[in-house]
């Protein structure tokens, strides 16, 4: 039961995140995607995958250890996508 509430917020998300970043500019995107890996990626998948390896190996240990590689794995990768969004420059297109 727990997996699958887990499972629903994490394609929630991923909708919303997709939605909120539908045509706009490629900082909103960076940002928007980075907040999203931060928030709801990072957690909820690292979890999941987690314990489903700690009930396949019927070891919590290897779960526990697993959650703790995995998760600040992911709140890197989506710190460097939101700092890459917050600092990158918007083009501007200057036609005479």
């Amino acid at each position: 039961m727990a997996i699958g509430v887990a499972l629903t917020v994490l394609v929630v998300g991923l909708i919303f995140a997709s939605r909120l970043s539908r045509g706009k500019t490629a900082k909103r995107k960076y940002i928007v995607w980075g907040t999203t890996v931060i928030l709801i990626i990072a957690p909820f998948f690292s979890w999941v995958v987690s314990v489903l390896y700690a009930i396949s190996q019927e070891e919590g240990f290897a779960g526990v250890a697993l959650m703790m590689l995995l998760f600040p794995i992911f709140f890197l990768i989506g710190l460097v996508t939101l700092l890459t969004g917050v600092f990158k420059k918007e083009s501007v297109n200057k036609s005479i």
